[in-house]
């Protein structure tokens, strides 16, 4: 089972929502709206994605990384290892 295990349906609703911020930005391209609106709602859209990442991360460390961490071993380096390049692709995007 996988950290979110517990939270899917929330991070499903919050996708859902942001899908809709992504259909909206699409009818503001195809509307001609103003340009500062529209990066004002792509700047929305990406916080809200950044939001989720995050609760992914944390219930990532709290489940699988701790799970990891007390089996020792390589599994905890290889878990360790994988959170350490999660959290870089994070801060680099």
């Amino acid at each position: 089972m996988h950290g979110y295990a517990t939270t899917k349906d929330a991070h499903l609703r919050r996708l859902r929502r942001i899908e809709g911020q992504v259909r909206g930005l699409q009818r503001m391209i195809d509307q001609d709206e103003y340009c500062i609106d529209v990066l004002t709602q792509i700047s929305a859209a990406t916080r809200a994605l950044q939001a989720v990442s995050l609760g992914l991360l944390d219930e990532h460390l709290k489940h699988c990384v701790s799970q990891a961490m007390t089996e020792g071993g390589t599994t905890a380096d290889a878990k360790i290892a994988e959170a350490s390049d999660a959290i870089a692709r994070l801060v680099r995007s």
